[in-house]
């Protein structure tokens, strides 16, 4: 579903972050460092030496497909796995959080465990994965095999993000193609990867030149064809790791989560705060939620690391149904509609208009309107979609200078990029979006290029001027870098701050802006 058939299977995901923002990656975007990315190391820690059995103990009894296979195709993804120890070792402390879920699932439903590795061919078991497909998720499900599959898509809710329901959606789908092909595993994998009706077609073109029409004989796309031997290639190196010089984390066979009926909406901070947790630790287990509370239409539930589920329950029991999201009222003003009130509070207008039952954008000066509200500042809610947006497009890139461009209407991917001497996929993947997403008049996009060797010399020099700005409320150093077109390592470089730490109305900065470019 997601990647290129290079010779070297995924190369492209080997660093956390690419430092060159220029390269046309094709995969799914980056992994954000963060709290899943470490495990116990098996030979310290004492929970392992429990009579649990290991995760891969129980993986390699419930394998089902034929790994005796061996050909070129499926050497030269093994081989180049084999030497890439490291993210071998990356894609295992990922997968962690969520491997004892979709092995159980796998188990249950009679199906091959091989299943639960094809979230790292598809994903490489990040969570937050968005391919220039349009594919979301370890699963990576495009919006419309989504929505079949029964994975809502709100402005709230990323369904095919949601650990539980895509694993269930995935199984329902892999299950589902496995009968359409008769029980063969590979003709199943290819379809999940190009859909049933291209394997059907290239099926129907081998049978009328009298071919064999099994996986390895098909005329199928080029990265349909490598996909299956990359589940193949790693499920052998996982069936034997020492056979192929490789080592495995491991861990305890036993759930990583458990599922927290909620009831009803619920602000996220909230959530962690109750269970104990951190914020990253509760967007890594439900990354499906974008915003900063869960979906007023659901699901209601939330997944918490077992040992904190029940205190968070006892917690949620103490809450009064009222207090899990906060309200605000706000008196309409002259010259307001729906949607500068609905940009202003950082909600969608549809949204606005759904919580105060109105059937039209018509609004009265001195009416009051509800508005949702997060219990704390958003750039708290550290994993949102929109907080992650930020944080990809305020990243420091050495070399390169950032240029911001507000959409106009009509405008596309495909004509921008053309302004900017770029490719159009590069400049979907700086602005976490797919080419063929749409792109709404307004929206700010980043464009990284070459930094200018004499920056700031002749002209460009004479325009720099240094600026001294008091934080306001609302104030974040990622909103005042963006306003003044400059970079958060700049920001950090020139005040010696830590930027990660809250910044408070009335602290004084030092930018050097190009006023030329300047708000």
């Amino acid at each position: 579903m997601t990647y290129s058939a290079d010779p070297s299977p995924m190369a492209e995901d080997l660093p956390l972050m690419s430092s060159d923002p220029t390269a046309d990656y094709s995969g799914p975007d980056y992994f954000i460092p963060g709290v899943f990315d470490q495990v116990p190391d098996p030979a310290t820690d004492g929970d392992l030496a429990s009579s649990l059995p290991s995760v891969w103990e129980i993986y390699r009894k419930h394998t089902i497909l034929d790994l005796s296979e061996d050909n070129p195709r499926i050497k030269a993804q093994r081989d180049w796995y084999a030497k890439h120890q490291s993210y071998i070792d990356r894609v295992t402390r990922r997968a962690e959080p969520y491997l004892y879920y979709i092995i159980e699932e796998s188990i249950k439903r009679g199906l091959p465990s091989e299943l639960a590795l094809l979230p790292v061919v598809e994903s490489a078991y990040d969570p937050f994965a968005y391919s220039h497909g349009r594919a979301a998720g370890i699963w990576q499900f495009i919006p419309g095999t989504g929505r079949a599959f029964g994975l809502n898509q709100t402005w709230w809710y990323e369904g095919r993000r949601d650990i539980v329901a895509a694993t269930n959606a995935a199984m329902d789908y892999l299950e589902s193609l496995n009968r359409q092909f008769d029980g063969d595993w590979m003709l199943a994998l290819a379809s999940y990867n190009s859909g049933a009706g291209t394997v059907r077609n290239a099926i129907r073109r081998n049978k009328s030149k009298g071919k064999p029409t099994d996986f390895w004989s098909l005329d199928l796309p080029r990265e349909t064809r490598a996909y299956v031997p990359k589940l193949i290639a790693i499920s052998q190196l996982f069936a034997e790791p020492e056979k192929y010089g490789l080592t495995l984390i491991d861990y305890p066979y036993q759930p990583f989560f458990e599922a927290i009926d909620i009831g009803g909406q619920l602000d996220l901070a909230m959530a962690a705060g109750m269970a104990g947790i951190t914020m990253e630790e509760l967007y890594r287990l439900n990354p499906a939620f974008n915003r900063w509370a869960t979906d007023p239409a659901g699901p209601h539930r939330l997944l918490v690391p077992v040992g904190n589920a029940d205190a968070m329950r006892a917690e949620l029991n103490k809450l009064p149904p009222e207090k899990r999201v906060a309200w605000a009222r706000y008196t309409i003003q002259s010259g307001d509609s729906i949607l500068s009130i609905s940009k202003k509070h950082n909600i969608t207008p549809q949204l606005l208009k759904q919580v105060n039952h109105l059937k039209s954008n018509t609004i009265r000066a001195g009416k009051t309107l509800l508005i949702p509200q997060s219990s704390e500042p958003l750039d708290h809610y550290s994993l949102s979609a929109d907080q992650r947006l930020e944080a990809k497009q305020n990243r420091l890139v050495e070399g390169k200078q950032k240029t911001l461009h507000k959409v106009k209407p009509g405008e596309t991917f495909w004509s921008i990029s053309r302004q900017y001497n770029i490719h159009h996929r590069t400049l979907a993947k700086w602005n976490g979006m797919a080419p063929t997403d749409t792109l709404s008049t307004g929206k700010t996009l980043v464009i990284w290029s070459a930094k200018p060797q004499l920056a700031t010399s002749g002209m460009q020099g004479q325009r720099m001027r240094k600026i001294r700005y008091r934080a306001r409320s609302g104030d974040s150093y990622a909103g005042i870098a963006n306003r003044f077109n400059v970079s958060l390592g700049q920001l950090k470089r020139w005040n010696d701050i830590d930027i990660k730490k809250y910044l408070q109305p009335g602290d004084m900065l030092t930018l050097y802006v190009d006023v030329a470019n300047a708000p």
